[in-house]
């Protein structure tokens, strides 16, 4: 797929799994595993995809996924399961080496969006993508520095503070165009200062859906994860993002979903759905 000057693959980095009463919420047991069935610890399937923007003398990378830092014992808590791909060979298959990324957008720094930003070697953390910039709003970064007890194991601090410690990490303050027909949309339900990339030429849209939207099953407005900090407003930012969606046609790239890669909507009697899935060649 090709938006202005830039070229859009989407990359697997592997798959994990979260309690799905917690993935949706209010909504019963009974609708949300008719379309995303549980394991025998009610865990759902997620992927962590990764979105790559090639042009403009820029090699841009969106999130990056778990990482591969974890021990034994979060790797069964949350499933982490890279047989079908990781982050690494994705890039190869894509023809990038980790030296050719000069952007990394993260939409936020919770573990299974930041936790590919740095590694680990001979026993010392360090960025793992050694040319590039790593942005992150300012505000997000600097409720990361004292979360509540509430979302706290959602931030692991060795997937960004060596960031901060080599000066790799740019904040960003607020709504603004990052690169040309790059805008970064901010919403606050799901964390403070959630920023959504999207791309536009004028013609085709993309908005990166990140936790506003994490999969199909989540277009419906009460579709909301109960890990969200503030729920209601999720609702509004619902309210207000996806009617321009689907009044300009905006395709949906969902990061979570474990089977679709991007959508369009329609409208029906009972509000949005899916009118076509997207795949990225």
């Amino acid at each position: 797929m090709t938006i202005g000057p830039y070229s859009l693959t989407s990359l697997e980095t592997g798959r994990f799994a979260l309690d799905g009463g917690a993935m949706f919420g209010i909504v019963p047991w009974v609708f949300w595993t008719r379309t995303n069935p549980p394991d025998e610890r009610q865990r759902i399937t997620l992927a962590t995809r990764s979105l790559l923007l090639r042009g403009g003398g820029r090699t841009i990378l969106i999130d990056n996924g778990n990482g591969d830092k974890w021990n034994d014992k979060l790797k069964d808590i949350y499933r982490l399961d890279n047989t079908g791909g990781d982050l690494w060979s994705s890039l190869t298959k894509a023809g990038v080496r980790a030296e050719d990324v000069t952007d990394v957008i993260l939409t936020h720094l919770h573990f299974d969006h930041a936790g590919g930003s740095t590694i680990r070697r001979n026993g010392r953390l360090m960025p793992a993508f050694p040319n590039a910039a790593y942005y992150v709003q300012r505000d997000h970064w600097e409720w990361s520095q004292q979360p509540t007890d509430r979302d706290r194991a959602s931030f692991m601090p060795d997937d960004y503070l060596p960031l901060w410690e080599a000066g790799m990490l740019q904040l960003v303050d607020g709504p603004r165009e990052l690169f040309p027909g790059i805008e970064m949309v901010v919403c606050n339900g799901h964390t403070t200062a959630q920023q959504l990339p999207k791309i536009s030429d004028g013609t085709t849209t993309l908005l990166f859906c990140c936790d506003l939207v994490p999969t199909a099953s989540h277009i419906p407005y009460p579709y909301i994860m109960g890990y969200d900090l503030r729920p209601l407003v999720t609702l509004d930012e619902k309210k207000r993002i996806l009617p321009r969606a689907l009044a300009e046609g905006w395709i949906l790239y969902l990061q979570h979903d474990p089977s679709v890669e991007a959508v369009t909507l329609k409208a029906t009697d009972k509000g949005f759905a899916v009118d076509r899935t997207i795949s990225f060649p």
